[in-house]
């Protein structure tokens, strides 16, 4: 059966002619009613135990550690493709600012992303995270160069071109910030990554996209 999420439309094509009158009808179930979240990120999502937040929902982690858009670009296949996803929750970006990378070549990376998806995987329902903030109060070397008046930016050009594209965004950056604008104490282990009662307030939000 397709109907797995280890299984691809790029493995189906290769089946052999004879086969292709049953190519056709499973690739209908797939548009009909195949079913797989995808998350695709970095370290912020490798670590976000899925299985633990999302019981009984088939979710994929496509989290790698230090990714940044340009390691996605160059991997779409193995990191989105392969797995047809029916929904992809999207949220890279913050390790380019580590990277020194501008805003502007951050939010075209991140576009260029979402329009090969589109390309690619038609019926993909994609869904564009906003980069968490970060506090370099609890570990200035773990932020690493990352700042928040960059990382706002970015979120305010991928709101306006999500809008644009018919795209849902998703404010998780506001969920986040304590008083200060910083991310908030309670929800991070270093200033950067996200601990167990951050993950919980990340999943109280995304649970309103995965019907």
């Amino acid at each position: 059966m397709i109907n797995n999420k280890n299984n691809s439309i790029d493995e189906l094509k290769n089946k052999s002619e004879d086969e292709k009158q049953t190519y056709e009808k499973e690739l209908e179930t797939i548009k009909e009613g195949y079913t797989n979240y995808l998350f695709l990120g970095d370290s912020i999502t490798e670590f976000y135990d899925l299985d633990k937040y999302f019981p009984n929902l088939p979710v994929v982690n496509s989290g790698i550690i230090s990714n940044t858009t340009e390691d996605i670009l160059n991997d779409m296949k193995n990191r989105v493709y392969n797995y047809n996803p029916s929904k992809v929750f999207i949220l890279i970006g913050t390790n380019d600012l580590r990277d020194d990378r501008s805003v502007d070549e951050i939010v075209n990376n991140i576009k260029k992303i979402i329009e090969e998806i589109k390309e690619n995987r038609k019926e993909t329902e994609i869904y564009l995270e906003s980069i968490y903030p970060v506090n370099e109060k609890v570990n200035k070397k773990g932020v690493e160069g990352r700042k928040n008046e960059d990382i706002k930016e970015i979120n305010n050009q991928l709101e306006k071109y999500a809008k644009k594209e018919n795209i849902t965004y998703i404010n998780i950056y506001n969920k986040l910030v304590d008083d200060e604008g910083l991310l908030n104490e309670d929800y991070t282990t270093d200033g950067l990554h996200i601990n167990e009662d951050g993950y919980k307030i990340i999943t109280k939000e995304l649970e309103k996209y995965l019907n």
